[in-house]
């Protein structure tokens, strides 16, 4: 890895622990090094062979040495994570609850839950809605986590629901990181198009927070990669050989991020 991506992933480190640090833990609570909560995106637009290497991409990078290499060096040793799937405003579904992730054992236990479910497809994309379900995930969860973050994944821009800024500002308000795994394989969808180039959308108008970034993904054969590098970035670690990867944009967005309404409404108008 050249220096300058050491010394990018260490200042992200650094700032990750220093400035997400949430208050002191309340009883009971368990202290973990990240609270993840994995937002999956299940909409008709993602087709069941790209569902499938979604899902598997996550079981595969969950059990990964590297993965459980970079947990065990944490400050706690242990990080939380849930997995969420979601689509429109109504459909949101949490496959598989907290869990703590400390060793091989409770990383098996936490994937087998994702091998068991059938995947699913569902109407509508509001990341908006998923943001806003996600928050209070965090305040029920029992557990102290250095930093809390919304991890979403998706093919798509927000089209129902509030505006996506609006839930991302909300959330960042209260300490949580968002970050973005915009998924553009360049497939056509009948009768809809979306907004393009949506790894710009995801980091103008999705992501944000301390050292939050946007790995697209623009081939299959990157999905599991993809996962594994982004999960590495959020417990902190230096993946040896990153993705291209990028920071969310602080200043005025590239792209309208009212685009996935826009186009909801102009495809219907014209049919």
């Amino acid at each position: 890895m050249s220096t300058y991506w050491r010394s990018w992933f260490s200042g992200l480190a650094f700032v990750l622990l220093g400035l997400t640090m949430p208050a002191l833990a309340r009883d009971g609570e368990i202290d973990v090094d990240v609270e993840l909560v994995l937002a999956v995106d299940v909409s008709y637009s993602m087709d069941p062979e790209e569902q499938k290497l979604q899902r598997e991409g996550y079981i595969e990078a969950l059990n990964s040495p590297e993965i459980l290499k970079a947990i065990a060096k944490g400050v706690n040793g242990k990080i939380a994570v849930a997995y969420v799937e979601w689509a429109g405003t109504n459909s949101r579904e949490i496959v598989a609850d907290w869990h703590i992730i400390d060793s091989a054992e409770s990383a098996a236990v936490f994937t087998r839950k994702l091998v068991d479910k059938p995947t699913r497809r569902l109407s509508r994309t509001s990341i908006s809605g998923v943001i806003d379900f996600a928050v209070p995930m965090f305040a029920s969860n029992n557990m102290r986590g250095l930093k809390q973050v919304i991890d979403i994944s998706g093919d798509g821009s927000n089209n129902q629901g509030r505006p996506v800024e609006r839930a991302r500002d909300d959330a960042l308000a209260q300490g949580i990181v968002i970050n973005g795994l915009p998924i553009m394989l360049n497939r056509p969808v009948v009768g809809y198009r979306d907004v393009e180039p949506l790894d710009h959308y995801y980091a103008d108008c999705v992501v944000g927070g301390p050292g939050s970034f946007v790995i697209p993904i623009r081939e299959r054969e990157q999905f599991v990669e993809a996962i594994r590098t982004k999960i590495l970035l959020e417990i902190a670690s230096i993946p040896d050989d990153p993705l291209p990867i990028q920071k969310a944009q602080l200043k005025t967005p590239r792209v309208d991020c009212m685009i996935g309404e826009k186009l909801w409404r102009e495809r219907w108008e014209n049919n």
